[in-house]
Formats: C-alpha cells, sequence, structure tokens
C-alpha cells in the first residue's frame, strides 16, 4: 500500500504543489476560531451547516450566484468553489445507504434512474434558499463522507423553466437538433410537484483510415472508414412530495422513458493481395423503461421510521449487421446478431433511527430482487443473400439475485472539531442461472464502514473513512455475447462471484476565503475476485474472476478566483488526477494496469463573467489517458485525444433568456484505436495483424437557450 501511494504522488508533479498548499492550510487552521466568516466581497460565511451542533460547514446565499445569473439548482451547485457532483445511476448495488454528495432538505436522492445532475436541474434558482457544504460524516444519514452540499429549497408557487441544446459538427454527423428540458414545478396546500419532459440528443462521427499491417510491420490492408451515429432519450419524469403533517413527509417519483440507439460505419478495404472489400456495418438499439419509486417518513416510538420501494424495469431491442461484398464476383459474406434484454430491479427498504447515548443511530434492512432474462440470434448470410440461423444457446437464459441486508450505523460528535461514524452489517444473496448453463449458487458477505471528520476551522477540514464493500454483478457477463465489427465472442460464465474489496479513502478541504478552494482526495482499493476475461479450456475466453487487485488515485480539485487583485468575476476550475493499479494478467502471468482504465485526467476550465454585464466567456481544456485493454487473442488501447479544447461566450438576458455559444474541439483531438491480435492464443509471440487508426473527430459547435416562466 505504501508504494502505491508514492506512486500515485509521484505520477503528477502538480498534485505535489496541491498537496504543498493545502499542508500550509493546516497550520492557521488549528489556531482559527470557531465561526470565523470568510473575507472578502461575495463570499460566504463559516457557520452551522444546519443550525445545530453537529459540524462547521459553509453556507452559499442566493446572492452568491447572482453573477452567473443561475437559472436552476445545479446551475447553483456547479459555481461552488471546488465542489464536483458524484454520479450514481442504475448500476449501484440496490439503493444501500446514502453515497451520492448532494442532498435535498437534508434528504438523501433515492432515485436510481435520475443522477444529482437531473434532479437539481428541475429545482428552479428562485426557490433556493441556501446551499450548505458539510462533511458527511457529521450527518445522521449514514454512509455520507467528504463535501456534501444540501441544497435547501422553499416552494414559492408555479414556476417553469426551460433549456433547449442544438448542435452540428462538420464532419460525418447528422445535426444535433432536439435537445433539452421542459419542467414545471410548483405548491398546492401540502403537495408539492415536479414535472419535467425531456430529451438527451447526441450525434457523433469520425473518419479515417485503418492500417493493417502483419507482424514485421509490412502493410496488409488499408480500410477507409467513416462512421456516424446517435441517441435519443425522451422521458417524462415527474415528483410529488405531500407533507401530511409536520412530522410526516411522502415522497412518489415516476419516470417513462424510451431509448434510441444507432451507428453506421461503411467501410472500403484495399489490398495489394486480395479483392476490394466494401463492407456495411451498423447498429440499432430501442425500446422502454420506467421506474417507480416512493417513500414515507414518519415518527414510530423514540425514533422516525422510513419506508422505501422501488421498481424499475428496461427492454433493450438490438441489433447489429456486418456484410462484405468483393469486387472480384465471390459472393458477399456476412452476419447478423440480435439480442433482447428485459431488465428488472425491485427493492423494498427501511431505515429507523433513533437518538440515544448522545449519538445517532439507524437500523436499515434491504430486500433487493434483480432480474435478467435475454434471447439471443446468431445468422449468418446464405448464398441466397438471406439470413440463417446458427445455434447459439449460451446466449440466451436468465439470471436472478434475490439479495438481503442489514446494517446498524452510529453517528456522533466526540467533540466540538471530531465526529466518527461507524456501520456494520452483512448480506445474504442467492443467484440463480436458466438457459443452457442452469446454476444456483448463495453468498453471505460482511458490509461496513468507518469514518472520522475533523472541522477544526479556520476553513479547513479532513475525513477518513474505511469500507468494506461488495460488488454489483452486470448480469450479461454470464451469458454468451457477440461483437460482429471486432470478430469477437464472448462466453459466459455461470460461476461468477460479486467483487469485494477494502475502500480507504482520506479527503481534506482547504477555503482560501475570496480566492477559492483546494481539496485533496486519496483512496486505495484492496479487490478480492476481480473480474475481467480470462481463458477458458477450449480455447475461448469469459467474464471472470481472476484473483485480487489493487488501486490507488489520488485527486486535486480546486477553484483560483481573481476578484481580489481586481479581475473581478475571474475564475479557474482545475481537476487532476493520477492512478496506480495492479492486477495479474490470466493470460500471461504479468503485472498490468485494470483494462480500459483511467490513469490520468485532467480537465481545466476558465470563466470571466464581466463586471457589470450580462455577458460571459471562457475556455476548457480536457486530456486522459487509459490503460490497454487485454483478452484471449488480443490486447489494445483506444481512446480520444489527446486534448479537447473549448471556448464559448454567454450573454444571460437576452430578452430575458440565456444564450450559450460553444465550439468543441477547437484542436483537432482525434479517436484513436490500436490493436495486436495474434494468431494463438496468449501467451504467444506470433502476431496475427496489427490494427492502428486516427479517425478525424473535427469540430463541434452547440447553442444553447434557457430561460424560466
Amino acid at each position: 500500500m505504501r508504494e502505491d501511494i508514492f506512486a500515485s504522488y509521484r505520477f503528477c508533479p502538480a498534485l505535489r504543489w496541491c498537496a504543498a498548499l493545502l499542508l500550509a492550510g493546516t497550520a492557521t487552521a488549528g489556531i482559527a476560531q470557531d465561526g470565523e466568516p470568510l473575507q472578502g466581497e461575495g463570499a460566504p460565511t463559516a457557520n452551522v451547516a444546519d443550525g445545530t451542533e453537529k459540524g462547521r460547514g459553509t453556507v452559499y446565499e442566493p446572492a452568491y450566484f447572482a453573477q452567473f445569473a443561475p437559472r436552476n439548482a445545479l446551475d447553483m451547485v456547479t459555481r461552488i468553489p471546488g465542489f464536483v457532483i458524484t454520479e450514481q445511476r442504475g448500476s449501484a448495488r440496490g439503493l444501500g445507504q446514502a453515497s451520492q454528495n448532494v442532498l435535498i432538505n437534508g434528504e438523501r436522492l433515492s432515485s436510481k434512474s435520475d443522477g444529482a445532475r437531473d434532479q437539481l436541474q428541475r429545482i428552479p434558482a428562485s426557490d433556493v434558499v441556501r446551499i450548505e457544504i458539510v462533511d458527511g460524516t457529521v450527518l445522521d444519514i449514514p454512509g455520507l463522507t467528504g463535501q456534501v452540499a444540501n441544497v435547501v429549497i422553499a416552494r414559492s408557487g408555479s414556476s417553469g423553466q426551460f433549456r433547449y441544446t442544438a448542435g452540428f459538427r462538420a464532419y460525418n454527423a447528422q445535426p444535433q437538433l432536439y435537445g433539452g428540458q421542459i419542467s414545471l414545478t410548483g405548491k398546492s396546500g401540502a403537495l408539492e410537484y415536479t414535472v419535467a419532459l425531456s430529451n438527451g440528443n447526441q450525434r457523433f462521427g469520425a473518419d479515417g483510415d485503418i492500417i493493417i499491417t502483419d507482424g514485421r510491420g509490412d502493410l496488409i490492408e488499408t480500410q477507409a472508414t467513416k462512421f456516424s451515429g446517435g441517441f435519443d432519450n425522451p422521458e417524462l419524469s415527474t415528483r410529488f412530495t405531500y407533507k401530511f403533517s409536520d412530522s410526516v413527509l411522502a415522497n412518489l417519483n415516476l419516470k417513462y422513458g424510451e431509448d434510441f440507439f444507432f451507428e453506421e460505419t461503411p467501410e472500403t478495404a484495399t489490398s495489394l493481395l486480395r479483392p476490394r472489400r466494401d463492407r456495411i456495418a451498423d447498429a440499432r438499439e430501442r425500446g422502454p423503461e420506467y421506474e417507480i419509486g416512493g417513500d414515507i417518513e414518519f415518527p414510530l416510538g423514540p425514533g422516525r421510521m422510513k419506508l422505501i420501494g422501488l421498481e424499475r424495469y428496461e427492454r433493450d431491442e438490438f441489433e447489429s449487421r456486418v456484410i462484405d461484398s468483393f469486387d472480384d464476383g465471390s459472393l458477399p459474406r456476412g452476419n447478423r446478431f440480435t439480442q433482447t434484454n428485459r431488465i428488472g430491479e425491485r427493492i423494498g427498504r427501511f431505515e429507523y433511527g433513533w437518538r440515544m447515548l448522545s449519538a445517532d443511530w439507524q437500523l436499515a434492512g434491504e430486500a433487493a430482487f434483480n432480474r435478467l432474462d435475454r434471447a439471443s440470434g446468431l445468422f449468418r448470410l446464405s448464398p441466397e443473400g438471406e439470413f440463417v440461423a446458427i445455434p447459439f444457446p449460451a446466449g440466451t437464459g436468465g439470471v436472478t439475485e434475490d439479495r438481503y441486508e442489514a446494517i446498524l450505523s452510529f453517528s456522533k460528535q466526540v467533540t466540538r472539531t471530531i465526529a466518527v461514524q461507524a456501520t456494520a452489517g452483512g448480506e445474504y444473496s442467492r443467484i440463480e442461472q436458466t438457459g443452457s448453463a442452469a446454476n444456483s449458487r448463495s453468498f453471505q458477505r460482511p458490509k461496513g464502514s468507518l469514518s472520522l471528520a475533523w472541522t477544526p476551522g479556520g476553513n479547513f477540514d479532513a475525513s477518513v473513512k474505511v469500507t468494506r464493500k461488495v460488488g454489483q454483478l452486470s448480469f450479461g457477463d454470464f451469458l454468451a455475447s457477440v461483437a460482429l465489427d471486432d470478430d469477437n465472442q464472448n462466453a459466459g460464465n455461470n460461476a461468477l462471484r460479486p467483487v469485494q474489496s477494502w475502500d480507504f479513502n482520506i479527503e481534506a478541504n482547504r477555503r482560501f476565503g475570496p480566492w477559492g478552494s483546494l481539496k485533496l482526495e486519496y483512496s486505495y482499493r484492496r479487490f478480492e475476485d476481480f473480474i475481467d476475461f480470462f481463458p477458458l479450456d477450449n480455447g475461448g475466453e469469459a467474464r471472470g474472476n481472476i484473483g485480487d487487485a489493487r488501486s490507488s488515485r489520488i485527486t486535486a480539485t480546486g477553484t483560483l478566483k481573481l476578484d481580489p487583485i481586481g479581475a473581478k468575476g475571474v475564475r479557474f476550475d482545475v481537476t487532476a488526477a493520477s492512478a496506480s493499479q495492479n492486477v495479474t494478467d490470466p493470460f500471461t502471468g504479468l503485472e498490468r494496469p485494470f483494462s480500459n482504465s483511467t490513469i490520468d485526467y485532467i480537465e481545466a476550465n476558465f470563466r470571466h463573467d464581466i463586471a457589470e454585464s450580462d455577458w460571459a466567456y471562457g475556455a476548457g481544456l480536457f486530456s486522459n489517458d487509459n490503460a490497454p485493454y487485454s483478452r484471449r487473442f488480443e490486447i489494445g488501447r483506444g481512446g480520444e485525444g489527446p486534448t479537447f479544447v473549448d471556448v464559448f461566450v454567454e450573454n444571460k438576458d437576452v430578452f430575458g433568456l440565456t444564450f450559450n455559444a460553444s465550439a468543441s474541439n477547437i484542436l483537432g483531438a482525434t479517436q484513436n484505436f490500436e490493436r495486436t491480435v495474434f494468431a494463438a492464443p496468449r501467451p504467444t509471440d506470433e502476431i496475427l495483424f496489427r490494427e492502428t487508426s486516427r479517425r478525424r473527430i473535427g469540430p463541434i459547435f452547440r447553442l444553447t437557450v434557457s430561460g424560466n416562466f
């Protein structure tokens, strides 16, 4: 573990400077007086976050955000110095304890298909009373640690807002014309409501040559490609909150949506030794999804009981085709693959909290029932030009998991500056598989955590947390699948076990008054039963448990504001991360990083809100480096870059609307891919071919118009 710490620290010199600044902040933290305000014009005051003795925080009033002319709560939260929203969506294991670092009126967000950004975007800025930034350990919500934003809102009648986004790319992609959201919020007596209609509308594409060479580097084939695609996700979301009394509150969430995805990749291959080949490759996917969720909280005995229920369902209809034709008159060749997935999840949960021995206690229990029903079809193009079915029984079947867990939590403010939170419990799960590889197994796993928060004042706080986790299996790994465009097939694995890990996290925050803030995070994870591709006895490969693994990551997030030197409205936001990972490759026995994982990452943004005007402009930079992947017959690496740069200009009052125009990828980042395919199962030195490509993405232009009604 010690070596991993220094490996991450050594990778990024900028992070060493961040650590020095952060440590410098602790020198004054110990002598600062509790409740001391931050200095500077427009700066928020440090305050007790929720008006109780549970810990210090930083409070941001609506006036702080006035220079940005926010339309909704998301516009406000994303302007908080040094704060980054963490997202949790449907892939998480059940509902579990709170993990998203955003609360609404002190309550966690319980939806699984809606992320924090989705829900914040539907809250009008006029309804936000204040935003409190506190360390999650000081709250009586088990599972939270590190910086948490509590958005305090008060409905003040009916109001609406909208956002429309249009865009186009210079090459390869259709225009993006139907993106945006419209929402209405309001209050009628004891009922509060939100209704939102949105569409996630994206278009993408790239073009360029793929170069195929042999093991000696001699050219085999040049493939001229141009791919384009996109997706639309129209959704209708509603949320109803009813206050039966001052102590009884209920919420109901309803959501329905459709997914539409398409991709087309025509290709022309030329070679000195082979006939010219023209390929048609396309993929389509569509299907509905819905979520119904609700909760009710009420007093019971010496404490409060919260009951939560959730039902999710999704159906995906997927089809891909690859057809090759040749200029020498030979018959076309091709394959078709279809897959229908029916995915469901049903959760029931209770949380009973009470006060005892000067501490907050909670007993929580959860029952979760997950299911996947899959039907797959594989077809080959016949000489008559029709697709004929090929037996593919391993791609059809079902997987279910019934899981039960119980967790006891304890939270206490030990001293004025130190808070502790501990959780302990376990889970029982039973996994059953039907189809050609039917199987049934059960597991018992311990779970728990221990976290400590230190808030000495002086604009500094820190927390440390140790967690025992159980990961969520991807049910699709139990069944076989095919990727026609890469000529790869994944076998199913009916013996998969959930990943377990020990997680160690440290977070420290230093606020520099009107200058901004700095956050430094370090995480270390020790995995058991890590999942990646592994070799099968029959020469194939499947996703499976490959043994122990470990990873460490150091992340710095900072905001620098130049108001103190007279550059009013100028700010820089930077997030940089560096990781070290280690797992034993099951094919070669050598140590390597996790397949396709992010190793280094940086995102930097500059924004200037011009004083006493409605204009703002800025620029952003993004770059990341991914690790290679490892499979039975190949290794490779993919990504886009090396660096994306974008610029924007914004006017916050055009007949009462906000107009934002942006140009992205102005430095010409490309889509990059390389792989080496071997003639025999690895490990082997006999190379069948190497494939490399660097395809043009081109500039991307977008216009966003937002307003209220």
